[in-house]
């Protein structure tokens, strides 16, 4: 009797993990499709879905510091706290967390000699991530959630990474061409517009009576996004 119902339990966690992994997946496919010049492997492609994970765990740990530093400091209610929140706290401690375990992994790699690369090395850290941070949500709160999450955000943190990556690229071939300033700009770039991005994309979020504010700006981000990749894969070039 106890191991029926513990098969139980264990197939329902099964379906919800399914349910959560699958969009990222679909996504990365998406993407990895998309680099018509020269695909990545697949060693390093799994390499960037693990750093994700481990920049989520990072960025766990940088939120919960942080969020307890800026309730000291900021009143909980007020409309200053809900900004530096989403902005200065979540959206730096995730986005800056990406960013350090992609570039440590990809910057000196062989493997990154075209620009649409970045693209590649930053959607994939930042949809297992993304991956990661699903499993969480859904094992705590149930298959609902997976809908949801499928059609926001994971394509968000897929989104985030894709303006990610098209700076990242483009500071690779600066570097490579010996244009070190502007390789330095593009990195900061990197960071920055993702960081702005997700940080209104979580305000949006959670900002009361804005539902069709969000919509509209998830819409927008995601159209945007999936432009992007399109247009960065044909001006793809060796760098």
């Amino acid at each position: 009797m106890f191991y029926y119902l513990l098969s139980t339990v264990l197939s329902f966690d099964g379906v919800l993990i399914v349910s959560a992994v699958i969009p990222a997946v679909i996504l990365m496919v998406k993407v990895y499709q998309s680099d018509h010049l020269e695909k990545e492997s697949p060693e390093l492609l799994w390499i960037l879905v693990k750093a994700g994970i481990l920049s989520a765990l990072l960025a766990l740990v940088e939120e919960r510091i942080f969020s307890y530093l800026l309730q000291l400091a900021v009143p909980y209610n007020s409309p200053m706290y809900q900004v530096i929140l989403y902005f200065g706290v979540v959206a730096i401690s995730e986005e800056s967390s990406k960013y350090l375990f992609m570039r440590r992994r990809t910057w000196n790699n062989v493997e990154f000699n075209c620009q649409y690369d970045g693209v590649v090395y930053a959607v994939f850290v930042s949809l297992g991530f993304a991956l990661w941070e699903n499993i969480s949500y859904v094992l705590h709160y149930g298959f609902s959630v997976a809908l949801i999450r499928a059609v926001t955000a994971i394509p968000g943190h897929a989104s985030f990474g894709v303006f990610m990556g098209v700076f990242y690229g483009l500071a690779k071939r600066m570097e490579n061409s010996g244009d070190h300033n502007k390789s330095v700009l593009y990195r900061v770039l990197s960071i920055v517009v993702p960081v702005v991005l997700h940080g209104a994309y979580d305000y949006i979020a959670s900002t009361e009576g804005s539902n069709w504010v969000f919509v509209a700006f998830v819409l927008v981000l995601f159209a945007v996004s999936f432009w992007t990749v399109g247009k960065s894969s044909k001006a793809d070039r060796v760098i």
